[in-house]
């Protein structure tokens, strides 16, 4: 039968799924698989049979645009950095508050290497190095483990220090703050503790609506460095609109690469029967990009890595817009791209709307 089977699919691909103990093997060959199980098959061969289905269904020749920039940005290179010469020059263990950046395979290499992640700095131990993430710590977080550890170095993104000066700025001028971006989002609480008690956060125009100032309060607005360009736009047209004299940044506190990231998102999305986006759920930037997509019309799928790819995602598209957060490195971009190409002949373009050379100085400490 095996046979009989390998010679009708002699003009195609031809997948062989064997399971133990369930008798014969089920074969299939694209480009049309079996639409139903035949009887007397277990549960377990006709699970296979589903997915061998799936898989024939994703196969074929395809597109793939990859969008420029992506991947790692300035800051999140700094950060990685900043942790590895730390490891250099005092020596591992090194540890580090929270993720330095927010990416489950970069913490992973890092901790190879020697860097103990904790969530507080209750948790480091006397006179230890320590390392503060990317995305910016309240002040008291800062004196804490100045207090505690022996060598403390900041690794907090240049463009969020910006935020936190501005911050400070605003209050020292007698001014309430309203902060554009996710209450729960370690950036957003370190700014909040810059001027604890001055600043309110808000997400959405519904929010903008309950803030509690009257039309005479002397006010500013701030926002997260990782939102999207076009959701925050909507959210400052209400507080303008609520609020005329309110001030903001003389300089736009989005990132660059948050900005650059998303321009290339939607030149993505304009040619992409679908856009995958590589890093973590809990990346802002990273979950930004997939909202992106999608209102531009545009399917979109976040995954960690190639492993997260759905064949089911790929049935019946045949361009594809692959994408990274900028904490994602970008061998897992690599890696996605080599698995759309195990489905088949696959073309790779390259979509560049920007040019980055942006480069960070490092801490005193780890020069």
């Amino acid at each position: 039968a095996v046979q009989a089977a390998l010679q009708r699919a002699a003009n195609g691909p031809v997948a062989v799924v064997g399971l133990a103990g369930s008798g014969p093997g089920v074969l299939c060959s694209t480009p049309a698989p079996p639409t139903a199980v035949p009887e007397g098959l277990g549960s377990s061969a006709a699970l296979a049979l589903a997915v061998l289905g799936e898989w024939v269904a994703a196969s074929g020749a395809r597109e793939v645009l990859l969008a420029a920039p992506r991947s790692f940005c300035a800051g999140v290179e700094r950060a990685i950095e900043i942790v590895e010469r730390a490891l250099e020059r005092f020596g591992p263990p090194v540890y580090v508050r929270r993720q330095i950046v927010h990416n489950q395979h970069v913490v992973a290499e890092l901790e190879a290497k020697g860097a103990v992640f904790v969530e507080e700095v209750e948790e480091v131990p006397p006179g230890a190095t320590v390392v503060l993430a990317a995305h910016g710590v309240a002040p008291a977080v800062r004196e804490q483990a100045e207090a505690r550890a022996g060598v403390v170095v900041d690794a907090t993104c240049p463009l969020v220090a910006k935020v936190h000066r501005e911050a400070r700025r605003f209050a020292a001028e007698g001014r309430q703050v309203v902060l554009v971006g996710h209450a729960d989002h370690e950036e957003v609480q370190g700014t909040v503790g810059e001027i604890e008690g001055r600043v309110q956060v808000v997400a959405s125009p519904e929010e903008v609506a309950e803030l509690p100032f009257g039309p005479e309060e002397p006010l500013a607005y701030l926002t997260q460095t990782t939102l999207a360009l076009d959701e925050t736009a909507e959210v400052l047209a209400a507080l303008r609109a609520r609020f005329p004299g309110i001030v903001g940044p003389s300089a736009d506190d989005i990132c660059y690469a948050s900005q650059n990231r998303q321009d290339a998102v939607r030149a993505l999305a304009r040619r992409a029967d679908l856009v995958v986006v590589v890093g973590s759920e809990n990346s802002s930037n990273t979950a930004r990009l997939v909202e992106v997509a999608q209102r531009s019309g545009c399917p979109a799928e976040l995954v960690e890595d190639d492993g997260d790819l759905d064949p089911r995602w790929l049935a019946g598209r045949r361009r594809v817009g692959v994408t990274a957060g900028a904490s994602a490195p970008e061998r897992l971009v690599q890696a996605v791209v080599g698995a759309l190409g195990s489905l088949g002949p696959l073309t790779v373009r390259e979509v560049r709307t920007a040019e980055e050379h942006v480069r960070f100085t490092l801490p005193r400490k780890v020069r």
